[in-house]
C-alpha cells in the first residue's frame, strides 16, 4: 500500500465518519470517493490501516472509525488552514466590531465561534504582564464611599467600591485622581505595587489616609485583572454530541467547570507552522478529555492568551481550524493598538 493511497483512504474514512457518525465500510468508500481501486483493494488497505492503529472496528461492525492516531495523521497532513468564505468573514467582522468593552468583546467572540463550529468555544482573558495603565477614575458615591476604576490599555476594566477612611469632597477626590493618574498612567500593571508608595507619600497629610485606601484598592484591582480567566459558550452543543462520548460526558463538563484544567491545557498547547494547536483524545493530559479534542490558537500582540474550541474527536478539523484562526485574527485586530 503506497503512502499517498494510505493517506487518501484515511482521509476518506475520516471525512465520511465525521459527516455520518456511522462506521465506514469499503463499499461506501468505493461509491463515494474516486480512489481508483477496487473494493477488494480498499478492504486490504483498511486492514493495513487497522494494523497500524489508524482505524478500528467498533464492536462487531463491518465498518471502521478513525482512532486518535488516525485523526492525528489526518490533521498533520492538512497542509494549510483554508480561508473562510467572504460571507463568513463579513459575519465575523460585523458581530465583533462596535464594542470597546473587553468583557463584551470576549463574550461576543465565544458565542460567534461556537455558532461557527457547533462546538464549545473558550477564550482566555489577555495575559496582562505587559499591559499598561490607561486610565484611573475615582467617583464619589457618599462622603466616605468611592468607586475606584482601573482601565488597562488591553481593554480590561476593573472596579470596586471602597471606604476611603475619611470624608472627601468632590474637589479633593478629583485632585487625588489627577495625582494618581498623572504619576501612574503608562505604568505596567505588574509594577503598579512598587509605584504606589511614591504617590501616597506625595499627598498632603490631611488626605494621606484616603490616598492609602485608594492605593490599596488599585493594587487589588491590578492583581485581579492579571488573574487567569476564561469565557466559554456553547456547552449545549456537547449535549447534542453525547453519542460521541460513549463513556460519559460528565468529565468533559467538569473540565469546563474547573477552569484551571482548561486554562492549563490552553497555556501548554504549542502552535504548529499553520498557526494552530490541536490536541486529540488521549493526547490531552487530563483523563476527563480522553474522548475530546481541543483546537486553539493565540491572539493579541504577543499571542500568549488563546482562543479555541472543545468538542468530540469526531469533528470537522479543517473547518474548525479555519474558524478558530480567523476569529482569533479579528479579535487581535479589535484589541490591537
Amino acid at each position: 500500500m503506497s503512502e499517498p493511497r494510505k493517506l487518501e483512504v484515511l482521509r476518506a474514512i475520516v471525512e465520511d465518519y465525521v459527516h455520518s457518525r456511522e462506521p465506514v465500510g469499503s463499499k461506501a468508500l468505493v461509491e463515494r470517493h474516486h480512489l481508483g481501486v477496487s473494493s477488494a483493494t480498499i478492504r486490504n488497505d483498511m486492514a493495513a490501516l487497522e494494523d497500524e492503529g489508524l482505524i478500528t472496528a467498533p464492536h462487531t461492525s463491518a465498518g471502521r472509525i478513525p482512532t486518535d492516531k488516525g485523526y492525528r495523521l489526518f490533521v498533520d497532513q492538512i497542509s494549510a488552514v483554508k480561508p473562510l468564505s467572504q460571507a463568513e468573514r463579513r459575519a465575523i467582522q460585523s458581530l465583533l466590531e462596535g464594542s470597546d468593552d473587553l468583557d463584551d468583546v470576549l463574550d461576543r467572540t465565544v458565542r460567534l465561534l461556537s455558532q461557527l463550529t457547533n462546538q464549545v468555544a473558550v477564550v482566555q482573558y489577555p495575559h496582562l504582564s505587559r499591559a499598561l495603565i490607561r486610565h484611573i477614575e475615582f467617583v464619589l458615591l457618599a462622603p466616605r464611599k468611592v468607586l475606584v476604576v482601573l482601565i488597562a490599555n488591553s481593554g480590561n476594566v476593573e472596579q470596586r467600591v471602597i471606604d476611603a477612611g475619611q470624608d472627601l469632597a468632590d474637589e479633593a477626590l478629583s485632585a487625588l485622581r489627577s495625582r494618581f493618574l498623572g504619576t501612574l498612567a503608562g505604568t505596567p500593571l505588574a509594577r503598579l505595587a512598587q509605584a504606589l508608595p511614591a504617590v501616597v507619600s506625595s499627598v498632603s497629610p490631611g488626605e494621606r489616609q484616603a490616598a492609602q485606601s485608594l492605593a490599596h484598592a488599585l493594587e487589588i484591582l491590578a492583581h485581579s485583572s492579571r488573574e487567569d480567566r476564561m469565557v466559554m459558550a456553547g456547552t449545549a452543543n456537547l449535549a447534542r454530541s453525547n453519542v460521541d462520548f460513549p463513556l460519559s460526558i460528565g468529565p468533559v463538563l467538569e473540565a469546563l467547570e474547573e477552569q484551571v484544567v482548561m486554562l492549563r491545557l490552553l497555556s501548554d498547547m504549542a502552535q504548529d507552522h499553520r498557526g494552530v494547536a490541536v490536541s486529540i483524545g488521549r493526547e490531552n493530559p487530563y483523563d476527563g478529555l480522553a474522548e475530546a479534542s481541543v483546537v486553539a490558537t493565540g491572539y493579541g500582540p504577543d499571542s500568549v492568551a488563546k482562543i479555541g474550541i472543545l468538542g468530540p474527536t469526531r469533528m470537522d478539523y479543517p473547518n474548525t481550524m479555519a474558524a478558530v484562526r480567523a476569529v482569533a485574527r479579528y479579535l487581535s485586530r479589535i484589541l490591537g493598538p
